[in-house]
């Protein structure tokens, strides 16, 4: 039973949901903003489960039992239409509310916000491929290299940027002043994308065979843990000590902040044995929580 509700959790993206619940509350305390609306937070948790779900919703029944996620898909298929439909409603409801309800203030939103608001749907968009062939033909799924760059972004954006919009929207307040939210944008940004660089690392066998040039396939897993990850996470390390010293925080608020930093190094080192589908969904995603954990607490010692 136990390990039902995980995978029906995991498998289903519902914790999705909740790591980015949790990253735009750190980004908001770390800025020291007003919170948004109720019906923002609780539509922020929705939309990443409908849109993660949509890649299996066309699972074949008869899916192989080498992919126990794609089986699990195949084996709930009512339960997650059924789940679809109604996160995908009770989404398009609150996003219905809140625009007419802030109609006003929409529309007189300075040109920068819907430039903002544009990339990141534009990106979201291209990641599945949903424009028309004929109109633009792009997956970036497809893109080896550079899709765990496009996810880094957009969870990036839905952490740092979506969140000062709305802000901007339902309160009038301009929380995009000062270079802070810059350094957590693209600090966010690179964790993000050492996070699904690793987690591209369960597709390595797949992605060699469909010839998709991703990191771990053109460099191999020992050589991406070393030249690509690690180097990444050290260099975030020395950014965060440095802004740190530089804006006077307290060490113990460093020191947590650091501890997602080493921990992710701790897994990356780790990861040169193949692993189940469950140790990436638990625990790679489960760092990005830890990251928001800490970074939460780290303001409230302050």
């Amino acid at each position: 039973m136990g390990l039902k509700i995980v995978k029906f959790i995991f498998f289903g993206n519902y914790f999705v949901g909740l790591l980015a619940l949790a990253l735009t509350i750190e980004s908001t305390l770390q800025l020291k903003l007003p919170f948004n609306s109720l019906w923002y937070y609780i539509l922020i948790s929705l939309v990443p489960v409908v849109y993660y779900t949509y890649a299996y919703m066309g699972v074949n029944k008869f899916a192989s039992d080498l992919n126990p996620r794609s089986k699990w898909y195949s084996e709930h298929q009512p339960t997650v239409k059924l789940s679809q439909l109604i996160l995908g409603s009770a989404s398009i409801l609150i996003f219905l509310y809140l625009f007419f309800h802030n109609f006003y203030a929409i529309f007189h939103l300075p040109i920068i916000y819907w430039i903002i608001v544009f990339v990141l749907l534009l990106a979201a968009v291209l990641y599945y491929g949903l424009l028309p062939s004929y109109f633009f033909n792009l997956n970036l799924r497809n893109t080896g290299w550079l899709k765990p760059f496009v996810i880094g972004f957009v969870w990036a954006c839905t952490a740092n940027i979506v969140p000062l919009v709305v802000l901007r929207i339902e309160t009038g307040i301009n929380g995009a002043e000062g270079v802070f939210w810059i350094w957590l944008f693209m600090k966010n940004w690179m964790f993000c994308t050492v996070n699904a660089i690793m987690f591209d690392m369960k597709d390595y066998a797949i992605d060699a065979n469909r010839e998709l040039k991703t990191f771990t396939v053109r460099m191999g897993l020992r050589k991406t843990i070393f030249n690509v990850l690690i180097p990444l996470l050290l260099v975030g390390m020395l950014s965060l000590c440095i802004f740190a010293y530089l804006k006077h925080f307290l060490l113990m608020s460093v020191v947590l902040n650091l501890i997602p930093f080493v921990l992710t190094t701790i897994v990356a080192y780790s990861m040169n044995k193949r692993k189940n589908i469950l140790f990436y969904l638990i625990v790679i995603d489960g760092l990005i929580l830890v990251k928001a954990c800490c970074g939460i607490a780290g303001v409230l010692i302050q």
